[in-house]
């Protein structure tokens, strides 16, 4: 394969579509295209991260590697107020992440703040207290790249801040494990199904 959603600028044609998703009560329209992630529905891991990522003192939440931006458009709609920085690599993503927000704007309180910047990983995220930073790990572009995201997390949180992922038993999950305990004060598997792991990582 020649390039893949963890590209800057897809070269392939455009296939634009839209689809509804269910998440905490909620109706989201989310419009897709080809050369992102999982562009005909929401996959099963990002929704089981939807689904069980906690919020409690998180109000300056990173959703690195947004894709579209499920997560962070369904985590904001959860937030009373707040601070919601959208990041991916891929220049059509965060074209689509930005027309996504524009479409679920009512479902999102006004006293959030959602942001939305092209990045290589956390090249250009200039902020270092999150509280809160979700990633969907680009396994396809490598362990080397899925390791220095990690990193990154881990230097962009506050201390006692929070990194949670998603990743597939099969594709990696128990050596991903290890290089987060070699970061994080505290890993935990939350939650597994249909072999995806939810792991939290507390700074």
């Amino acid at each position: 394969m020649s390039e893949h959603y963890y590209t800057q600028s897809p070269n392939v044609a455009h296939d634009e579509r839209w689809f509804k998703a269910n998440f905490y009560n909620k109706i989201f329209t989310f419009k897709t295209d080809a050369g992102v992630f999982s562009k005909q529905r929401v996959d099963f891991g990002t929704s089981l991260l939807i689904e069980t990522v906690k919020l409690s003192n998180h109000k300056k939440i990173l959703d690195m590697g947004c894709g579209y931006g499920p997560v962070g458009i369904t985590i904001a709609s959860l937030l009373d107020h707040g601070y919601v920085l959208f990041v991916d690599i891929n220049e059509r993503a965060i074209n689509l992440t930005k027309e996504n927000i524009r479409l679920n704007q009512s479902l999102i309180n006004q006293q959030v703040s959602l942001e939305v910047k092209h990045s290589n990983g956390f090249d250009h995220i200039d902020e270092k207290n999150f509280d809160l930073i979700m990633l969907n790990p680009p396994i396809r572009a490598g362990k080397s790249v899925v390791f220095e995201l990690f990193e990154g997390a881990f230097n962009h949180l506050r201390e006692g801040g929070e990194f949670w992922i998603v990743i597939q038993k099969k594709q990696g999950a128990p050596s991903a494990t290890n290089k987060l305990n070699t970061l994080f004060s505290s890993v935990e598997i939350v939650a597994r199904s249909k072999g995806y792991y939810i792991i939290k990582n507390t700074k």
